[in-house]
């Protein structure tokens, strides 16, 4: 193979931003053009690259950039089964996500720094996921940080994008810190950061220190790939643009540290206490961000906590031992998930809201984005992982999830030749064996509660719902949802009065299609497995029945707990219209002013009972850490600025005062006068002739 493509691969997209940048402002009709195609071409090389390469092939290419005086840092390409993958996936999703913004942010007059800033943040993970050295591999992770740092806040003159990115600046770099130190550690170990000699170093036992290097790479991959306790940043993450939001939770950043994890899974085989810890985090996030999401009032949000738990199935899978189940439900979440952000981003620009109380009181919604209804209807199935009205991708990969924690459970771990099987401890395999059980069932019912609240809420919610202002009215965006629950608005750049254009709408469908055919190729063992690590994808019977039953379980809780809240809905809209109070269908929290009220059948309210105000605001995970975190750090700042203005500023200042003094009183002695100076010169002299003398 040419070493030229794999290298274009990033380096087009860099080409791209400098380009879009350069040409933003002097010729806006070419910023378009600059944004799309480079990344377009990444995506047909990214492919080429693994047509060539082919299955159970591995390339790995390097040339040494600087001597560290200690392990040598290299320009470094591998490409396996994996790289290619993903680097496939990146590709589509980009691509998909340039054209769906060029009609998104149609107007908005920063669009050429923030199509710039996608093309570098595409090019950070393609760098991430062709490099070979650790080192390189770290450029590619912290640029992807910074670009996530601007993209979020791409509506900065909102007080919430700003806020928003500092939160995921910070919290990713709180995670970034550790995981700099466990690569130093691990090239240390090794005796070289390229991956295939640290791979060999952990294959042969010569790692010194596997159990703290593995937990030190795991508070990266926590921040990076929003795992508990760093996942916080990722909910509030949807101030962003949501183009944005579908690119980092699709393909780019959260995906980074699950890759990473099964690039080096020979390091973590070799300890299992970072096993278990992995396991642990995987089934704390899967768990408590499952509960959070069927609590949520705003859509991206209800999205975002289910990337969270998502991603915690992808790290149990690996602590199960299994990186091709893992890799296999990263790209299948990558389809499906990227359908389903761009597919909300339709569904806002024609409510004009990310509410879904406030779409529960639009008549006919479903009626007005045909396309979005039925593709996110697609993406919903493939992330409940139900097996009707078909089997798509989330099914299959879910269920390869599953079968790898039941086996690594009976101590028979799906390590295909990556490590022993031995290595995985049996408490991980059931740790994430129930852990995601449970979190198959809370899907699909949040997945449930999501489409049904939005598209198919009764007919009376609108009848009975208050009179809501215009739409370009400021308070309508604090009225149209409920008052105590976590929202993060943006700045719609459509008009909800015409229909979403084109480009929003053919990128939804290139998605849907490997959102419903790519789970068949993990079932052929010259497909997706061949391509792997030539392991099994098949879903064993008794997975399958278990996780197809929890789901459809699910599905049939959303579904009877919203009959239900519909019927008291209606019974409120009933008492209304006989002048009787309606608190049946009030929401027991709200009070206030009629346009602060808020009418909706939610089945999550009956589901979860008193756990969902809690779960609404994410457990107070976020209070906690302000209590814990937050408020010490800005008290020490304050003690900080007082004693530098007040204590050091001080001594400065007197510093500068006493000279001051002292200059003038120096001043003083200087007369001009000759005879003065003669006089004065005279006295010195006999005053130190006296002195001897005596």
């Amino acid at each position: 193979m040419n070493l030229a493509l794999p290298a274009l691969v990033p380096a087009l997209p860099v080409l791209g931003a400098a380009a879009t940048l350069a040409a933003g402002k002097k010729a806006p009709g070419l910023a378009r053009p600059l944004a799309i195609v480079p990344v377009a071409a990444s995506a047909v090389l990214a492919l080429v690259v693994a047509l060539q390469l082919g299955t159970g092939q591995a390339l790995d290419a390097a040339t040494r950039l600087t001597p560290t005086g200690g392990p040598d840092i290299s320009l470094a390409v591998h490409l396996d089964g994996f790289s290619s993958l993903i680097s496939v996936l990146v590709g589509v999703v980009a691509t998909c996500v340039q054209v769906y913004s060029t009609a998104y942010l149609a107007k908005d007059p920063r669009y050429p720094s923030y199509a710039a800033l996608v093309s570098l943040f595409t090019a950070a993970m393609f760098l991430v996921v062709y490099s070979g050295d650790l080192i390189v591999l770290l450029v590619g992770w912290e640029v992807m940080g910074v670009c996530s740092y601007f993209l979020i806040g791409h509506h900065w003159e909102t007080e919430d994008a700003r806020s928003a990115s500092l939160k995921a600046f910070l919290v990713t770099k709180l995670g970034d810190v550790p995981f700099l130190f466990g690569i130093f550690l691990l090239g240390a170990d090794a005796g070289s950061f390229r991956i295939t000699e640290v791979l060999a170093a952990a294959s042969e036992g010569r790692l010194g220190h596997p159990t703290l290097t593995a937990l030190l790479l795991l508070a990266g991959v926590a921040g990076k790939s929003a795992q508990f306790p760093l996942h916080t940043w990722l909910p509030d993450a949807m101030a962003g643009p949501t183009p944005v939001s579908a690119l980092i939770h699709a393909a780019t950043m959260v995906a980074a540290g699950i890759y990473l994890v099964a690039r080096l899974l020979p390091v973590f085989l070799q300890s299992g206490a970072a096993l278990v810890v992995l396991a642990v985090m995987a089934a704390v996030t899967m768990i408590g961000s499952a509960l959070c999401a069927l609590a949520q009032d705003d859509l991206k949000r209800v999205l975002a906590y289910s990337t969270v738990g998502q991603l915690g199935y992808m790290a149990g899978a690996l602590a199960s031992g299994d990186r091709e189940a893992s890799v296999f439900h990263l790209v299948s979440h990558g389809a499906f998930k990227a359908l389903l952000f761009l597919a909300a981003g339709v569904v806002i620009h024609a409510a004009h809201t990310n509410s879904l109380s406030a779409m529960s009181r639009i008549p006919g919604l479903r009626k007005r984005v045909p396309h979005a209804y039925l593709a996110m209807g697609i993406g919903l199935v493939a992330l409940a992982g139900l097996p009707l009205p078909a089997p798509f991708s989330g099914f299959f990969s879910k269920e390869a999830v599953l079968t790898a924690a039941e086996h690594a459970a009976k101590g028979e771990a799906l390590t295909n030749g990556v490590g022993p099987a031995s290595a995985v401890p049996q408490a991980a395999g059931w740790i994430v064996l129930i852990a995601a059980a449970l979190t198959a069932l809370l899907t699909a019912a949040y997945a449930t509660r999501l489409f049904l609240v939005a598209f198919h809420s009764p007919a009376g919610a609108a009848a009975v719902a208050p009179a809501v202002l215009p739409a370009t009215d400021p308070a309508t965006v604090a009225a149209d949802h409920e008052a105590d629950a976590p929202y993060s608005p943006e700045l719609d750049e459509a008009d909800p009065a015409t229909a979403e254009p084109r480009a929003m709408r053919w990128p939804l469908w290139v998605l849907a299609v490997p959102t419903m055919g790519l789970g068949v190729a993990g079932l052929f063992q010259d497909g997706l497995p061949a391509l792997l690590d030539g392991g099994s994808l098949r879903p064993t019977g008794v997975t399958a029945v278990t996780g197809s039953g929890l789901a459809v379980v699910g599905v049939l809780a959303a579904y009877g707990a919203w009959r239900s809240a519909t019927a008291r809905l209606a019974t409120g809209a009933a008492s209304r219209a006989a002048g009787l109070p309606a608190a049946a269908g009030r929401v027991p929290e709200q009070a206030g002013a009629p346009a602060a009220e808020v009418l909706v059948a939610d089945p999550g309210r009956t589901l979860l009972g008193p756990l969902f105000g809690p779960a609404r605001h994410g457990f107070g995970v976020d209070r906690l850490y302000h209590a814990v975190f937050v408020r010490p750090v800005v008290a020490a700042a304050r003690l900080v600025r007082f004693l530098d203005r007040e204590v050091v500023e001080g001594y400065v200042q007197g510093s500068g005062i006493g000279a001051n003094l002292l200059g003038r009183a120096v001043r003083l002695a200087q007369t001009g006068n000759a005879q003065t100076y003669l006089s004065a010169l005279l006295a010195g002299v006999v005053l130190l002739a006296v002195l001897v003398a005596v």
